[in-house]
């Protein structure tokens, strides 16, 4: 089959070719009063959305009859549809042999309708075409139809593309206010409405307006045109992911997924106020809040960090929390450029020279390249690199299939997430389209592959494999902090040669302020042919990923460690490795923790911290007084006062000889556990001594006196006198009072919390102040660093959790619990934390939820100590109580 096009016949294969070039011709002129026609009418093998132009709807269908040599001896009708358009007319002949016929309205040079009472045609379309003679349509019926098509015909020939866009939004503002949702197509007569506005549904290069309609079941949406199908319905139960998008720079748009990793959403709306978007997205996510918990870019850093998610999965969560989408060609998902080897016959994953700078902007890798970038900007206000995320004046259609066309973006600056996935039909011109010439002759044709892909399977597979890689997930954290963190705008931008179009950013320009209709088009037509600048998701250097040094025991991961690249062979373990096996089978089993016993110890106030001599099962615990209960005998064999003001805190000393005991009256008393008597006092603060830790003969001590100090403290045993030596060190200095404090599992990080809800890490080396995040508002309770320090967790009098990056000092996720947490123990991964309501609770991290509630206290949980092996804990609450729990397996 053929396609006429004016005095010329094209293959079919060329059709694409055509429509990209007109695409591409229609956007070079953006702002200009009038575009060149590239042809007068296109004749093509279907009707599909992808015709119309760019912000262009499709308004409604008739039946009619193309009429061919009318009153002759050879006159032909040819039936089917005509489809009116905002800037064209489209009939579709019902025989599928026949071509569609596209009549853009800026070619007519007049429309008529007349009436043939004689002929029973009551009534008849003249469309008069410049040059090209005239296009006859019969009705089998009257209709309205010619009212609009008039309008829209006016509308197109207005000299300025403000106007055009003017008229044809308020021809369609319109249609939509005449009509609403079809309430009979509820799923269930029973549903119950919870609101109702227009929007359009977005597709690549196609906006359908209609109305969306949701309930207490379903989300709705209508086309006003009734294509592709009557009524889009996605299903609540279904919706796993929602996100809030900028549309054209405005805050208008909402895409809600079905799925968790995919990369193309369930719809795309864009709304005509963000009222109405607010509205809707309020609906959705509090279904959502009762079935699924939302994940911020935070608590995806954390799973990527821990290895939960891949680096695929993690660019992916970003893209589409920063506003990218297929469904947006001017937003489309941006993944890093990362291999540099395209000569080698063998690609070596292990090789640095095999993957490029990731901390380097595509531009900024060749020195002579940059230079001459930034040559081109220098009269700009800022430097400017012109390669940019996506300019749809780069876009390339192929025809995949009769019914399908597949849109191929081809980035400078960035690659398109297909390049990391399974398809590699975009990389090969299997209808063999007419691409057309390279600078040297050669005609455009499949994509060339290095020669260490086989074919082009072989080197999406080795893609893939190069973004998973040790050296990728190693650098990733630069690249991310290039295009959607720190470096993205501002001084760390323009120090890294990042620095893109100003227009391009969120916020760059405030289309509303603009008030002139043609100069509002035009930029907006720039910008979409530009592209945009992905939403900034992090202000603060992002945390590298943590690679496993050695075999994972039982943790799902997206990257599991073969034997081969564990230190430890399969036939021998370490005992190290048995220790950490243990612990591992602890936690994952943390949830089957069971009460066995508990003692009622104290008799006026809460306990309020406990501690465990291990050898003789000698338990301490604290409230007005230092209590010592035996596990074995059962029963409680001392109870020690220092003062007549409560202890705050306490531990047992190597050696498990000394008991340090701290206290409201601003003393730390230390007491001889074998001689049974007060061994040594010391007046540390000015205020009252709320937590103290030790470590290799330092005692560190927290007051409300607003200071950390740090003891060097000689036992009296070392020194055979009757008392202890004791040196400041250091004082580390707060603005408000120290409610906790903490150290790391190497003693070389402290961690303080404040009545204010203060978090700052320490170098205990320096006394010098790492990281101060505001994380809670009220009094921090707890805090405690992972085991391998690389994260930090606090809870506080606001209820929430709160998860920061130890080498960054960022806020990577944040958990609210319906009371305050007290007291936890965590590996990482999993908390198990004392609630106000008595509760201990077990909390997935990654996945920010409670997975297990275990009732124990009645009243609030005060304290809590646990084993080395992680399978023993003993609590202490309000009731005045000490539990004994235990792990089943």
């Amino acid at each position: 089959m053929h396609i006429h096009n004016a005095s010329r016949i094209f293959p079919v294969t060329s059709n694409p070719k055509c429509w990209c070039y007109k695409y591409q011709m229609d956007l070079r002129q953006c702002g200009r009063e009038k575009k060149p026609s590239f042809s007068s009418h296109f004749f093509i093998s279907r009707f599909s959305l992808l015709l119309l132009n760019l912000e262009e709807y499709y308004f409604e269908q008739h039946t009619a009859n193309h009429i061919i040599k009318r009153d002759c001896k050879d006159e032909r009708k040819t039936r089917g549809s005509l489809k009116i358009c905002s800037k064209s007319i489209i009939f579709e002949p019902d025989e599928k042999l026949q071509p569609i016929i596209k009549i853009p309205l800026r070619d007519c040079i007049s429309i008529e309708a007349t009436e043939d009472d004689e002929a029973n045609n009551p009534f008849t379309w003249y469309v008069n075409l410049r040059g090209l003679g005239t296009y006859i349509f019969v009705f089998n019926k009257l209709n309205t139809c010619i009212s609009i098509t008039l309008s829209l015909n006016r509308a197109s020939h207005l000299d300025k593309l403000g106007d055009q866009a003017a008229m044809i939004t308020a021809i369609l503002q319109s249609r939509l206010a005449r009509t609403s949702f079809d309430k009979n197509r509820f799923q269930n007569i029973s549903e119950t409405l919870h609101m109702e506005c227009e929007a359009e549904m977005v597709t690549p290069l196609v906006t359908n307006p209609g109305h969306v309609c949701i309930t207490d079941a379903n989300l709705y949406f209508q086309p006003l045109n009734g294509y592709p199908k009557p009524v889009v319905h996605i299903t609540m139960h279904n919706v796993r992911r929602i996100y809030k998008r900028r549309h054209g720079l405005m805050p208008l748009g909402l895409e809600v997924f079905c799925t968790e990793n995919d990369l193309c959403s369930d719809i795309y709306l864009k709304f005509y106020n963000s009222q109405d978007r607010d509205e809707l997205y309020f609906h959705i996510a509090t279904y959502l809040e009762n079935h699924i918990t939302e994940q911020t870019a935070e608590s995806y850093m954390l799973q990527w960090q821990r290895g939960h998610i891949s680096n695929y999965q993690y660019l992916l969560h970003l893209n589409n929390l920063a506003d990218r989408s297929c469904n947006d060609l001017s937003q489309y998902p941006v993944f890093p450029w990362i291999i540099a080897d395209y000569s080698s016959l063998e690609l070596d994953l292990t090789r640095p020279e095999t993957f490029r700078d990731l901390s380097k902007p595509v531009g900024a890798l060749n020195k002579e390249r940059l230079e001459g970038l930034l040559v081109c900007g220098q009269n700009m206000e800022n430097k400017l690199i012109k390669s940019h995320y996506k300019s749809e004046a780069f876009c390339l259609f192929k025809m995949k299939s009769i019914r399908q066309l597949t849109l191929v973006i081809v980035f400078l600056q960035k690659l398109i997430p297909e390049f990391y996935e399974n398809d590699s039909s975009f990389l090969v011109n299997s209808l063999k389209l007419d691409l057309g010439k390279r600078q040297g002759g050669k005609m455009v044709d499949n994509v060339e592959l290095p020669p260490w892909a086989s074919d082009p399977d072989d080197f999406l597979q080795k893609c893939q494999n190069a973004l998973e890689s040790q050296y990728v997930s190693e650098h990733l954290h630069e690249w991310i902090d290039l295009v959607f963190g720190y470096k993205q705008k501002g001084r760390e931008a323009i120090a890294a040669n990042n620095v893109f179009h100003p227009l391009t950013y969120e916020g760059g320009v405030d289309l509303n302020s603009i008030l002139d209709p043609n100069e509002k088009v035009a930029l907006l037509t720039q910008i979409l042919e530009f592209g945009q600048t992905p939403k900034q998701l992090f202000t603060t250097p992002h945390p590298q990923r943590i690679i496993p040094k050695f075999k994972s025991l039982s943790r799902t991961s997206s990257h599991n460690v073969s034997i081969a690249e564990s230190p430890v062979s399969p036939n021998e373990e370490s005992f190290e490795d048995l220790t950490e096996e243990s612990i591992t089978l602890a936690w994952n089993n943390i949830a089957k923790l069971k009460l066995y016993e508990q003692y009622k110890i104290h008799k006026d106030t809460a306990v309020q911290s406990c501690s465990v001599f291990v050898i003789t099962s000698l338990i301490f615990a604290l409230d007005s007084t230092l209590k010592m209960f035996s596990k074995e005998s059962k029963m409680l064999q001392r109870s020690v006062s220092f003062s007549n003001m409560a202890l705050s805190s306490c531990l047992i000393l190597p050696g498990d000889t000394t008991v340090i005991s701290s206290s409201w009256d601003n003393h730390i008393y230390f007491y001889s556990i074998a001689f049974g008597r007060l061994q040594d006092t010391l007046l540390g603060h000015d205020d009252a001594i709320s937590k103290i830790c030790w470590h290799d003969n330092r005692l560190y001590s927290a007051s409300w006196d607003s200071t950390v100090k740090v003891w060097h403290c000689v036992p009296a045993e070392v020194l055979s006198t009757k008392r202890h030596h004791f040196e400041l060190l250091a004082e580390l200095e707060h603005d408000v009072s120290v409610n906790t404090i903490n150290l790391n599992a190497a003693n070389a990080m402290l961690v303080s919390g404040t009545k204010e809800g203060t978090i700052s890490i320490w170098d205990i080396s320096t006394a010098t102040v790492l990281h101060q995040l505001a994380c809670h508002s009220g009094t921090v309770y707890d805090a405690a660093f992972s085991p391998d320090s690389r994260h930090l967790l606090s809870s506080g009098e606001d209820g929430c959790f709160k998860v920061i990056d130890v080498q960054t000092g960022m806020l990577i996720s944040s958990m609210v619990s319906e009371q305050p947490q007290r007291c936890f123990k965590w590996d990482g991964h999993t908390v198990l934390s004392g609630s106000q309501s008595g509760e201990l609770l077990v909390w997935d991290l990654l996945a920010g939820k409670v997975i297990e509630r275990i009732k124990g206290h009645t009243g609030a949980v005060t304290c809590m100590w646990m084993n080395e092996q992680c399978s023993s804990i003993i609590t202490g609450g309000e009731d005045r109580q000490i539990m004994f729990w235990k792990l089943q397996y």
